[in-house]
């Protein structure tokens, strides 16, 4: 059996090389490493792939996340509206902006920000809802944006995890995640579904309007050379990462339904384990395609958590524990406003949450021993 790896970039690449190679060889043959005709053609094959009118690229995604909320012209003192359990990021660039973060319970079986939970923080000065698609499920966008046009407010999509998910609406309709609220963001990071050899980033939007604006926002503030029009920043996806991405995109659906068919097989192995609940996303009713598994996360009752990942790293199966501290325990991040009685749901995750290796490249010998060997810890552990 080869290495179990959380993620196997090594092997994907070695499937696509004789692509990615020649596109990345093409920008260095003509050296148009800023702005070149690779970011440009990657940006228009997204906008097709996600159906949505307009793609900026931009550094990473958390440059993508601060620059949509500029866009939106957001002023110091709003408030905006996301998940307790989430990577910081996503508060990190509330905070930059000097906005006001207002922290959110998540709901225990998707683990996506509680719509209820929203609605019950709204206040005067509420401006923004930013829901996160975690671990590559999207979340409850209908009643959100139902929620979001009640009250006014903008729908800022953090895509990091999710790109490719589909979203299904009440009528039966799809849409790509991302493509849905006012504007989104998402990452390129490496061992993103869609991830590049870097850093990357991108903001969507079907706004005509706000697309101009980010489009200057993200080149200091330029429509004009030397012309300033508005408060910029320098956030720009190099050629070669673009072309990275490009060589990639049309194999993301594939990557996806690799990890799909993973999670089938996980889901199988621990199907109806009193002290194992699976993640939702697969079942028919949700749709086959709504779930990208960019992170497989199991929820623990009755499990020493920490001493299940000790077991496994000590049988060489790496895993992970996303997020192990709420972001309103973060010592950047608290504040008064917040009560341990309103997080009940993310208090309870951040001790029985354990994610196992998932990526495109696990093999059905490597599946049964990662497994075999929780299941064996449990059951013995009882």
């Amino acid at each position: 059996m080869k290495k179990i790896q959380m993620v196997d970039l090594q092997s994907q690449y070695a499937k696509i090389k004789d692509i990615v190679d020649p596109s990345i060889q093409e920008v260095m043959d003509n050296a148009t490493f800023i702005n070149g005709p690779k970011v440009h053609e990657f940006q228009k094959n997204l906008e097709n792939y996600l159906g949505v009118k307009h793609v900026i690229p931009c550094a990473n995604g958390t440059d993508a996340l601060q620059i949509a909320m500029m866009g939106l012209g957001l002023q110091p003192g709003d408030e905006v509206i996301t998940a307790d359990f989430t990577f910081a990021a996503t508060v990190e660039v509330i905070a930059l902006l000097q906005l006001t973060p207002v922290l959110v319970d998540v709901d225990p079986i998707t683990f996506n920000i509680d719509v209820a939970a929203i609605e019950k923080a709204i206040t005067p000065k509420t401006k923004a809802i930013v829901p996160v698609h975690l671990f590559g499920l999207p979340a409850e966008m209908d009643a959100i944006m139902a929620l979001a046009k009640a009250h006014n407010l903008y729908v800022i999509e953090d895509n990091a995890q999710a790109i490719g998910a589909s979203y299904t609406h009440k009528d039966g309709s799809k849409t790509k995640a991302g493509a849905i609220g006012h504007v989104a963001s998402t990452s390129f990071f490496p061992s993103k579904n869609l991830g590049c050899y870097g850093d990357g980033g991108a903001i969507f939007t079907n706004d005509d309007e706000l697309a101009h604006t980010i489009r200057g926002i993200v080149n200091h503030g330029m429509y004009e050379r030397y012309h300033h029009d508005v408060v910029g920043v320098n956030s720009r996806l190099d050629s070669i990462q673009a072309a990275v991405l490009d060589a990639k995109l049309p194999h993301l659906d594939t990557y996806n339904t690799a990890r799909r068919n993973t999670a089938k097989k996980y889901n199988e192995a621990f199907k109806n384990h009193p002290n194992i609940t699976t993640p939702t996303g697969l079942e028919a009713n949700d749709g086959d395609d709504s779930h990208v598994f960019h992170q497989y996360t199991l929820n623990l009752k009755d499990v020493d958590r920490d001493a299940l990942v000790a077991h496994l790293q000590s049988k060489n199966i790496p895993c992970g524990v996303y997020y192990p501290i709420p972001l309103h325990r973060q010592k950047a991040y608290t504040d008064d406003r917040y009560n341990e009685s309103d997080f009940p749901v993310t208090n309870a995750l951040i001790k029985s949450v354990i994610s196992l290796p998932m990526h495109t490249e696990l093999d059905d010998e490597q599946i049964e021993c990662i497994t075999s060997t929780v299941l064996s810890f449990i059951d013995s552990n009882k």
